[in-house]
């Protein structure tokens, strides 16, 4: 089973079909000069060849054409028996020689083991949080983070948001983005149309200390910041108390208290916010369409983790 796995400079790394929308839009990101920290993208094709040189595929689309959406039980064993038959099929020893080369060139002990579906983040849709993330992963759980990502393709909320979406009837299938762990000291989001508004020449920027999980999984409240998109000027501030973040840990990320003395302070600097609003400007100018972006800073620079389009607007 032998696939090319792909740097972000790759002629074909921007292909959705090849990448995912996560893995295309970090490789978009970084072909346009953005700072994305160093990644490999493990190709949808090495997904589809394990599920058919394992036989795998035919087990698969048996089981799915047999599910009952009205039952959630029904789902969850659904889901439940599709994942049992890919964590117990050993990939084979020429893939994961292939994979621990290309970790080593990333030259970093920890990645982020990232879900990147091709039907995801699209304009009308998005896979956010349906499919799986792992964190500070290291040469022992690398395997088995990667097949954890393609099993979550069938987790039952990513079957019934594939139901309820109606993209029952299109080939989905995933790559896996492995991204360099960066020693976040702040993180957060940035949505470049106001979320609530839908103001246009408003931007919104959320942070908070320690990694973004923090914020997107709704562990804290975030400081807000709102910037005038025309003129760059923060329009408002709000500032909130951080008692607790998350960090990197021996076992992966764990929730740590935010020292006293660090609890009320502002997270990011005026001069932080503005760089990050042209950071956030350019990225919707290369979409030319409002994005929903995951960022954080590190060692006195912004790195970008993520951008896709806002689909609530």
């Amino acid at each position: 089973m032998y696939v090319m796995i792909l740097n972000l400079a790759h002629a074909t790394a921007t292909d959705i079909r090849v990448s995912g929308g996560k893995g295309s839009s970090l490789a978009k990101l970084s072909q346009a000069g953005l700072p994305v920290p160093p990644a490999v993208i493990i190709p949808t094709t090495a997904f589809e060849q394990f599920l058919k040189n394992s036989h795998l595929d035919r087990k698969i689309a048996t089981i799915l054409e047999h599910v009952n959406y009205e039952d959630m039980r029904d789902i969850e064993q659904s889901a439940r028996s599709i994942q049992s038959l890919l964590a117990d099929t050993p990939t084979p020893e020429v893939f994961q020689k292939e994979v621990h080369t290309s970790f080593a060139t990333l030259r970093s002990s920890t990645v982020a083991v990232r879900s990147s579906a091709t039907a995801e983040d699209a304009a009308t849709t998005s896979w956010a949080g349906e499919l799986e993330t792992f964190l500070n992963i290291g040469t022992d759980a690398l395997i088995d983070s990667i097949v954890q990502c393609w099993a979550s393709l069938y987790s039952p909320r990513a079957l019934l948001y594939r139901h309820t979406n109606n993209l029952d009837h299109i080939q989905i299938s995933v790559a896996v983005v492995l991204q360099t762990m960066v020693e976040s000291e702040v993180s957060g989001v940035c949505f470049t149309v106001h979320p609530v508004t839908n103001d246009s020449n408003q931007m919104i920027i959320e942070a908070g200390f320690g990694l973004g999980e923090a914020v997107v999984g709704g562990l804290i409240t975030p400081d807000l910041y709102i910037i005038e998109k025309s003129s760059r000027r923060i329009i408002e501030k709000t500032i909130n108390t951080q008692t607790l973040m998350v960090e990197r840990s021996v076992e992966g990320t764990a929730e740590v208290s935010v020292p006293d003395e660090r609890q009320t302070l502002q997270k990011l600097s005026d001069e932080q916010i503005v760089t990050l609003a042209r950071i956030c400007g350019n990225i919707e100018h290369l979409y030319q369409t409002p994005q929903d972006i995951e960022w954080t800073w590190a060692r006195n620079q912004y790195y970008i983790l993520q951008s896709r389009p806002i689909t609530t607007l």
